[in-house]
């Protein structure tokens, strides 16, 4: 099965179990917006509820708030997303198809290195377990080759789009044979920039309305709330504040299922340092992210760093967390050292001083600031993706199983009667009501146990509960288990304790915090 096949067959999935579904359906939808369905919605808050804990109950100097989606269009001026917030687009003549001209170079460097990963495979195959991966790439005439084209290629981008320099970026884009996916022609237009804000009108009249904007990033209301919250909670320098919330952006390509949308959801958390310090910080933040993300057990190999070699003009230092999806390598996080510029501008545009005075130093200054942004979507994505499974059984059967981690499954449990009669309902509703405070749990009694089991597989549930005549004699039940299959007897008194010691955060968080 091609990594193609299987990202359309999760989407599939994703929607016939109530995970996501398209927005407004029923009216044929709408491009590139998404709903949560009942399971969806509960992943989606236990990757919030992991984040936001992970943040502000293990750091003592992180604190969160909830800013406003409407703001004071002065502070995206100052921002800089009114005069630079935009995409360089290129539209096709033959099949009147518009992309990202970046996107379309980005993609065309990882067909290459697809091609890359090719030559090393036939390496190891030839060589077995001789097989050296660092010594061939950097022998291989062919993975030479290769790279050297995929350098020339990003260099020649980063100073296009450093210099916004839209004539060399088509002239790259022509340059490379890159061809429209639909019409497979190059008849390009020129590239041209466009802003990709939502503007609307707040007022009581139209001719009173004053034009404001949805906000296309949350990191602007933590720091028009820096002096608020520094101040209410007499906060020290290094502090964060963190925040989660809705973010809009008139994405014209956006693609790949919910990876790009155009209503997301962020999770931004900004570090406020002392001038000089930011770099240590920008290091210590990059580890921390990274272990938050592979504490979760999808693989390390399924992470990298992606420096940037293009920097944004606030910036002295970013990069992103990249997870291996079934499409590639993508961004789910960056981080990024933004110097002094968010706070010296807002202080600038709006005429009020936004400085720290360090008693330390007995110095007053700006603070700069680390940032650590991540899509709670594309997390949502890359989970499905890494717990997306179809495995054949000894029994010759195949199963569809989302494994989940426990921590972070929707259903932690289902209690299943094994049959409808015989008081093995009522039992199993009584251990339902004694566990559905602590846990989400499902409760089930329709058709045979096997094939239960296999729903509650496909959803991701970590525990089977199920409840037989040997319960009504000495207060056991079996416990399955769902990577392994494995069944237990255990005492109904124990299930609680061992439903916890998977599912609590907090084994996860002692390492995090190490």
């Amino acid at each position: 099965m091609t990594q193609e096949d299987l990202f359309k067959k999760l989407i599939a999935h994703s929607k016939e179990y109530g995970f996501i579904f398209q927005s407004s359906e029923i009216y044929d939808g709408l491009s590139a917006v998404y709903d949560y369905g009942q399971l969806g919605a509960e992943l989606k808050n236990n990757i919030k509820k992991y984040w936001w804990e992970a943040m502000v109950r293990l750091n003592d100097n992180i604190v969160g708030i909830d800013s406003a989606i409407f703001m004071h269009p002065r502070i995206w001026e100052a921002s800089g997303h009114i005069g630079a917030f935009n995409d360089p687009l290129i539209d096709n003549k033959d099949s009147k198809k518009r992309y990202r001209a970046d996107v379309l170079l980005e993609e065309h460097i990882a067909k290459i290195e697809e091609k890359i990963e090719k030559e090393v495979e036939k390496g190891r195959k030839k060589f077995a377990e001789n097989f050296d991966e660092a010594k061939f790439k950097e022998t291989n005439p062919n993975v030479i080759r290769h790279q050297n084209k995929i350098a020339d290629i990003q260099n020649r981008m980063n100073s296009a789009l450093n210099s916004n320099d839209l004539d060399a970026l088509k002239q790259l884009i022509l340059d490379c044979e890159i061809v429209c996916p639909v019409s497979g022609t190059r008849n390009w237009t020129d590239v041209r920039q466009f802003n990709l804000m939502f503007s609307l009108q707040m007022g009581s009249t139209a001719e009173g309305a004053n034009t404001i904007y949805l906000r296309p990033e949350t990191a602007q209301g933590i720091f028009v709330n820096f002096l608020n919250v520094q101040k209410t909670g007499r906060m020290k320098i290094p502090f964060g504040i963190a925040q989660t919330g809705k973010a809009f952006r008139n994405e014209i390509v956006a693609r790949q299922f919910i990876f790009r949308m155009r209503e997301f959801e962020q999770m931004e958390m900004q570090f406020f340092v002392r001038p000089g310090e930011e770099l240590k910080w920008f290091e210590q933040w990059k580890t921390n992210r990274m272990k938050w993300h592979k504490l979760l057990g999808l693989g390390d190999e399924n992470y990298r760093f992606h420096d940037h070699e293009k920097l944004a003009h606030y910036a002295n230092a970013a990069t992103d967390i990249e997870f291996h999806f079934p499409f590639g390598f993508k961004e789910v996080e960056g981080i990024h050292s933004r110097t002094d510029f968010d706070l010296g501008n807002h202080q600038k545009y709006s005429g009020k001083k936004l400085q720290y005075f360090d008693s330390e130093t007995g110095e007053s200054y700006v603070p700069y600031v680390i940032e650590t942004s991540i899509g709670v979507d594309r997390m949502t994505l890359l989970i499905l993706s890494a717990a997306y499974r179809e495995e054949q059984l000894a029994d010759g059967e195949q199963r569809i199983v989302l494994r989940i981690p426990p921590v972070l499954a929707p259903v932690k449990l289902a209690v299943l009667p094994l049959l409808k009669k015989d008081g093995l309902p009522e039992k199993a509703r009584e251990i339902l009501n004694a566990l559905k405070c602590d846990f989400y749990c499902q409760y089930d009694e329709k058709d045979s146990i096997g094939k239960r089991y296999r729903r509650q597989d496909a959803i991701g549930t970590p525990f089977c509960i199920t409840v037989d005549h040997k319960t009504m004699e000495d207060n056991t039940v079996t416990v399955r288990h769902r990577d392994s299959m494995e069944q237990q007897r255990v005492a109904i008194s124990k299930i609680h304790e061992i439903i916890c010691e998977q599912v609590s955060f907090k084994n996860i968080f002692e390492q995090l915090m190490m």
